[in-house]
C-alpha cells in the first residue's frame, strides 16, 4: 500500500520555488541585502561538491564491478559518446541557424575598439590554457587521492573506471570489496538526501545574490539575445529532446515533472552540479541500471552540454552582428568546426560556457574577442538556461542509453512515468523514499 502523499508545503520543489521567489524579491527591493546573502548559496554548493566525487566514484566502481564483462563497459561508453557527439553537434548547428534567422545583434553597430575588455581577459587566459593536449594530460591525477582533493570530475571518472575494471577482473576475490563499497554508496546517497534538505536555503541565497548584484535591468539592453537564447533552448528541449524521448518510449514533459525539484534547484543556483547526485539517484529509481547511470551522467556533465553548445554559436554570431561583421558561410562553418573541438577541450572547467566561447573566438579571427565584453554582464542570467538545458539533456541521454542496452527495469520505469502512478508516493515507496 503506497504511503500517504506529502502535503504541498513539504514538497522540496515547492520549498525551492518559494525560496527562489523570496530571494528574487529581496535581491530586487534590497539589493545590498541580496548580495550579502551570497554565502548561503555558496555554502550549499560546497556541501554538494563535498559529496559529488565520492558518489560518482562509488556509483561507477560498483556498477562496472557488477557488469558481466568488460565488453559491456566499452559498449555502453561507446553508445554514450556517440549520442553525446551527435546531439552536441545538433545543438551547435541549431544555435547557428537561429542566430542567422533572428539576427539578435543586428543594428547595434558597436565599435570593438570602444569596449572595455579587462574583465574578459581572465577568461581569455583560461581559454588559452585549455589546449587539447593540456586537457588530456589533466585527466590523469597526480595521485589516487588527488582527484578527490581537487574535485576534478574527469579525474574522478578516470580513477573510478580504472578501479571498477580492476574489481571486475578480480573475480571472486574482489567481491568483498565490491559489497563493502555498495554499502558505503548507500550511506552516501542517504547523505545526499540529508544535504538536499538545505536546498531551499541555498537557492534563496544564490538567487537573492544574482538579482541583487546584477539586477533584472541588466537584461534589458540585451533582451533580444537573452530572449532568443531562452526560446531556442526551450524549443530544443521540447522538440529535439522531446522527439528523442518519444522514440525512447517516454514523454519529455513527464521527465521534467519527475525532475522538477532538481530543475528548480539548478535554476536557483545557476549550477547543474548542485543537482548531480540527486539526478543519479533519481535515474536509478526510474529503473536505469547503476552501471549505465554511473557512466552516462558524469561523462555527460563534461561532454553532453547541449545548452552550452547552443550558447556558443548563438553568442559568437551575436557578437559578429553587433560589431557589424558579415561572416561568410565558409567562416561560419569554420566557427562551427572550432566550436565542436573547443567544447570538448573545456569539458569539466568551471565557467565552461564563457571560457569555451573565448577559446573559440581566439582561434577564429573573423569575430573580435573583445566583443565578449558585450555579454559578460548578462552571462549569469544565460548560465541558468545553459545549466537547465544541459541537465535535461543528460537525463534524456541516460534513459536512451539504458533503452539501447535493453537494461532498463520496465516495471519501475512504467511506475515512474505512468500518468496515473506518477508522484512521490507511487515512485518512491518504502524506506528509501526520496525527501522530495
Amino acid at each position: 500500500m503506497p504511503a500517504a502523499r506529502k502535503p504541498l508545503y513539504a514538497q522540496l520543489y515547492v520549498q525551492v520555488l518559494v525560496a527562489i521567489v523570496a530571494g528574487g524579491l529581496i535581491g530586487h527591493f534590497a539589493p545590498d541585502t541580496g548580495v550579502a546573502l551570497k554565502p548561503l548559496g555558496d555554502a550549499f554548493i560546497k556541501l554538494v561538491k563535498l559529496i559529488i566525487a565520492p558518489v560518482i566514484f562509488l556509483t561507477i566502481v560498483t556498477g562496472i564491478a557488477g557488469m558481466k564483462g568488460l565488453g559491456d563497459v566499452g559498449r555502453v561508453a561507446g553508445k554514450a559518446f556517440a549520442y553525446f557527439l551527435f546531439f552536441s553537434t545538433i545543438a551547435l548547428i541549431i544555435g547557428m541557424i537561429v542566430a542567422n534567422l533572428v539576427q539578435p545583434g543586428s543594428g547595434m553597430n558597436i565599435d570593438p575598439a570602444t569596449l572595455q575588455t579587462g574583465a574578459v581577459d581572465e577568461y581569455v587566459k583560461k581559454a588559452k590554457d585549455q589546449t587539447i593536449t593540456a586537457f588530456l594530460m589533466e585527466i590523469i591525477p597526480t595521485s589516487m587521492l588527488g582527484a578527490f582533493v581537487d574535485g576534478n570530475l574527469l579525474q574522478v571518472l578516470f580513477v573510478a573506471i580504472s578501479f571498477g575494471i580492476a574489481l571486475a577482473m578480480g573475480g571472486a576475490a574482489a567481491e568483498p570489496v565490491t559489497r563493502f563499497l555498495e554499502a558505503v554508496a548507500a550511506a552516501f546517497f542517504t547523505l545526499v538526501a540529508i544535504f538536499m534538505r538545505a536546498a531551499p536555503i541555498g537557492a534563496f541565497g544564490a538567487f537573492a545574490f544574482t538579482i541583487g548584484k546584477y539586477g533584472i535591468g541588466a537584461i534589458a539592453n540585451l533582451a533580444a539575445l537573452v530572449g532568443t537564447f531562452y526560446i531556442t533552448c526551450l524549443l530544443f528541449v521540447i522538440v529535439v529532446l522531446g522527439l528523442v524521448a518519444r522514440a525512447a518510449g517516454f514523454s519529455i514533459f513527464t521527465l521534467i515533472r519527475y525532475l522538477k525539484a532538481e530543475l528548480l534547484l539548478v535554476l536557483g543556483t545557476s549550477s547543474s552540479e548542485s543537482a548531480l547526485p540527486s539526478l543519479m539517484d533519481k535515474m536509478e529509481r526510474a529503473g536505469c541500471p547503476r552501471p549505465i547511470v554511473g557512466l552516462v551522467v558524469p561523462t555527460g556533465y563534461s561532454f553532453n552540454l547541449d545548452g552550452t553548445n547552443i550558447y556558443m554559436t548563438l553568442a559568437a554570431l551575436f557578437i559578429a552582428q553587433a560589431t557589424g561583421i558579415e561572416l561568410s558561410l565558409g567562416e561560419q562553418l569554420l566557427l562551427l568546426g572550432v566550436a565542436m573541438l573547443s567544447s570538448k577541450g573545456a569539458a569539466g572547467v568551471t565557467g565552461a560556457g564563457f571560457i569555451t566561447l573565448a577559446a573559440t573566438l581566439s582561434i577564429v579571427p573573423s569575430v573580435p574577442i573583445a566583443g565578449m565584453a558585450l555579454i559578460l554582464g548578462i552571462d549569469r542570467f544565460m548560465s541558468e538556461c545553459r545549466a537547465l538545458t544541459n541537465f535535461i539533456g543528460n537525463a534524456v541521454a541516460t534513459i536512451v542509453v539504458s533503452r539501447w542496452e535493453g537494461a532498463i527495469d520496465e516495471a519501475q520505469f512504467a511506475a515512474v512515468f505512468s500518468a496515473k502512478e506518477f508522484g512521490p508516493a507511487a515512485v518512491e515507496p518504502g524506506p528509501q523514499a526520496d525527501p522530495d
